[in-house]
């Protein structure tokens, strides 16, 4: 896996998680990397700075966001949340069931390993990548 710094056309900073450098480069060129901030498709890597942790400062709780991008990730979390359903670690069948017409058509969100949801995406199944953890894996 790897982090991106990624800007949008409007000029918003957000960053995400790939696969692969060669991954991000299929999702993009398949619109399927958008702003965080806004949801425009025009995204461009951002130059990037190695991150450095600094053992001073105590990290600030992720239900407090203080960024306009946290703002905005939590945001989308809570409308992600109120209108689709999870299906935890079932979400790869679930997801092929839908798209094959063997299961009521509706939003899922859960969870799959990188080679699962690559192998989606391979068959045409329309996923994405959700920028945060399930509620069982957060703290």
């Amino acid at each position: 896996m790897i982090r991106f710094s990624l800007r949008c056309a409007q000029g918003h900073d957000f960053e995400s998680w790939f696969a692969s450098g060669p991954a991000f480069d299929t999702l993009k060129a398949r619109g399927l990397v958008q702003c965080a901030v806004c949801g425009s498709p025009e995204v461009e890597k951002a130059l990037m700075a190695p991150a450095v942790a600094k053992g001073s400062e105590t990290p600030r709780p992720l239900s407090q966001p203080g960024s306009e991008i946290e703002t905005a990730l939590a945001a989308l979390r809570r409308e992600v949340e109120a209108n689709s359903e999870y299906v935890g670690m079932n979400f790869v069948s679930e997801a092929r069931r839908i798209h094959a017409g063997d299961a009521p058509e509706r939003s899922i969100h859960g969870e799959a390993k990188p080679d699962e949801a690559r192998r989606l995406m391979e068959e045409g199944v329309p996923v994405a990548p959700l920028p945060f953890m399930p509620p069982r894996k957060t703290n």
